[in-house]
């Protein structure tokens, strides 16, 4: 691997990782890389923490319930706006359970309910089912559902990896066709918005950091999106009328580029952006909380952006 600045903890985490035998999760039938990305939570990410509410519910979808989980850290919500968080793995692996952590961060520290969505997985449903489920979710919590509980006045969309590029292609659904409120920001983190071989860092941070060449490939196969579409590929998409942004990307990260080039698309037509890189972190950190504690600090700061640029929505 050729040498970047790598933090003390990610290095720690990067040896113990790599030193581990059997089979990498590419090698792996999807179900079982479900199964091993769910035992390793725990290990990974620090615990869902106090909240007063944490509740799972469904919307209905394109092929059936979509299955949610409310996270909430008061009792009494009243009319506000909402997150809406799309987990990241790849469009194969992840669910409710394996990014409850970092939605029950969210909650509390923007003080906003969190609706996570568990949306059809491929290979079993490859593209376009993850998007169709996003944007119906996004919808119906736009409608302010009497399953929630309290009025939304406004959507912030949210998601890493996959789903951040989730949280771009439902941005871009709902400026062409509005729901019933309007999204007030968006925070994509380390998004996959183009074809990964196209950027530096896919060769740069290939191997060896959690994601690889061969992981990404696999996740590509079994997604099968349509390249040409701007839902498979959002970078190839029209920019304008974006709601405020917020990107996070991590230094050491094969997807890095994408991140930095879907921020300057964004600026290059006016969208109010912010772009933050953590430097010498791998991608996946937002779920590695425990594994790689410097990456609280990451979380920490994009968040209290993330606040300010809600405020400023709202004002």
């Amino acid at each position: 691997m050729t040498e970047h600045y790598t933090r003390p903890d990610v290095a720690q985490f990067l040896a113990f990782l790599n030193a581990m035998p059997g089979p990498k999760m590419h090698e792996l039938p999807a179900e079982m890389g479900r199964a091993i990305y769910v035992a390793s939570k725990d290990a990974a990410d620090l615990e869902v923490g106090d909240l007063a509410v944490s509740r799972d519910l469904a919307a209905p979808g394109p092929a059936g319930d979509i299955p949610l989980r409310l996270f909430d850290a008061r009792a009494d919500r009243g009319a506000g706006p909402a997150l809406v968080f799309f987990h990241g793995g790849g469009f194969v692996i992840g669910n409710l359970d394996t990014h409850a952590g970092i939605c029950a961060e969210m909650a509390r520290e923007l003080d906003l309910p969190v609706i996570a969505v568990d949306y059809r997985l491929a290979p079993e449903n490859p593209f376009p089912a993850a998007p169709d489920d996003c944007e119906a979710v996004a919808r119906w919590v736009a409608s302010s559902p009497a399953a929630l509980g309290f009025a939304v006045t406004g959507l912030v969309l949210s998601g890493d990896s996959a789903g951040g590029a989730l949280t771009i292609v439902t941005a871009m659904a709902l400026r062409d066709a509005p729901a019933e409120v309007p999204v007030i920001a968006q925070f994509p983190i380390y998004p996959t918005v183009d074809r990964a071989e196209a950027y530096a860092s896919f060769e740069h941070f290939g191997e060896g950091r959690l994601l690889t060449k061969d992981s990404m490939t696999w996740f590509d196969k079994a997604y099968a999106a349509d390249v040409a579409h701007w839902r498979g590929s959002p970078l190839s998409g029209a920019h304008h009328d974006m709601p405020p942004t917020l990107v996070m990307t991590a230094g050491l990260d094969p997807l890095r580029d994408q991140g930095r080039a879907y921020a300057a698309a964004l600026i290059a037509e006016g969208v109010p952006t912010v772009y933050r890189e953590a430097v010498g972190n791998i991608h996946g950190f937002v779920t590695l909380r425990k594994a790689i504690p410097s990456s609280q600090q990451d979380v920490a700061g994009a968040l209290a952006v993330l606040k300010g640029m809600i405020a400023e929505a709202t004002a």
